[in-house]
């Protein structure tokens, strides 16, 4: 059965931290922060939130688009790497807060900034089985509660938010049509939060060396992605049976402007057919794609029949990319 995407949801928190808040506590500048990655404000949770909270509001905002309740969904699957607590997932917590009262499946899916796409992979299966009718997919982040606001090279970049979507399976054409995941787990130390896990867990030396905050290479961080996206886009495309000229619109995660523009200038991708909210929200992670489409399908960017390719490039490392056809 082909699965497709009946509904989008987002959530992105009112709190905003602008470049120029940021001045006050890192060594940067507003300029020092546009020219570098486009952001010029992000989204932070608000004392007491966390990331199953953003993922509610998504969730009920794409489950009323679909003119769904609750008891609807029979999966629910969270893309994310800051969740609430290391157990139970943030989707339990998720199930809990929509009062789903079935006892249906629900897990996270751990891939960073390429989580939703992965979903995708798994919603195309789990759902085209049968087994299943309707899921809800999120990407919810709340990863400012992991970055060191000494270092100017994390902080600058990340924001909070959480973007959600119905997926149903059926008959008649569209959908997702093809998937692309690779990961390359000898690259792990280019994006990593080093302390609270089982390796380093929580203790007076893990927080006095900082290890419970994210760290990146942003240099060669970017080299790889651009690589890596450029490469996953042309097999997804090829395996939908699509040239790039046929794609009426590039969802791609939205981490670093630059990356963005490097991706298309080595792809000739035509920049309107590349929508982009990084100045707005920052890199939101695993919310990043999710959030995008639903903004793009609120504003009626997307027509029915139209094609979109999807992209994301995180930590671990991870990669992928879906095509489908909107419907």
């Amino acid at each position: 059965m082909n699965v497709r995407i009946a509904a989008t949801g987002s959530c992105v928190p009112e709190r905003k931290l602008t470049n120029r808040e940021l001045e006050d506590l890192v060594d940067t500048t507003d300029e020092w922060i546009v020219s570098r990655t486009g952001i010029r404000e992000r989204g932070i949770v608000a004392p007491g939130e966390a990331a199953s909270d953003l993922a509610t509001r998504a969730a009920r905002a794409a489950l009323a688009s679909a003119g769904l309740g609750p008891d609807d969904i029979d999966l629910i699957v969270v893309g994310t790497v800051t969740g609430d607590m290391l157990t139970p997932s943030t989707a339990c917590f998720v199930q809990r807060n929509l009062a789903v009262r079935r006892p249906i499946p629900a897990f996270d899916i751990g891939a960073a900034c390429s989580g939703f796409v992965y979903g995708l992979e798994l919603m195309h299966d789990l759902l085209g089985s049968g087994r299943y009718r309707r899921a809800l997919l999120i990407g919810a982040e709340a990863i400012s509660r992991f970055l060191d606001y000494e270092d100017r090279g994390t902080c600058v970049i990340f924001g909070d938010g959480a973007g959600a979507a119905v997926l149903e399976a059926g008959g008649g054409g569209g959908g997702i049509l093809a998937t692309t995941l690779r990961s390359d787990g000898n690259y792990w130390d280019l994006i990593h939060l080093p302390g609270g896990g089982s390796r380093r867990p929580a203790s007076p030396y893990m927080l006095a060396q900082r290890e419970q905050y994210l760290r990146m290479n942003g240099r060669s961080t970017f080299k790889l992605a651009v690589q890596a996206l450029e490469q996953v886009m042309l097999e997804t495309a090829e395996r939908a049976g699509w040239k790039l000229h046929d794609v009426d619109h590039f969802v791609i995660h939205q981490a670093n402007a630059r990356i963005l523009e490097a991706v298309c200038e080595r792809l000739e991708l035509p920049p309107d057919r590349v929508p982009s909210n990084i100045e707005r929200t920052g890199n939101t992670s695993a919310a990043s794609i999710p959030v995008l489409l639903d903004e793009c399908n609120r504003e009626g960017r997307f027509e029915p029949g139209d094609k979109l390719l999807l992209a994301a490039f995180g930590a671990g490392l991870t990669w992928g990319s879906a095509a489908l056809e909107w419907s």
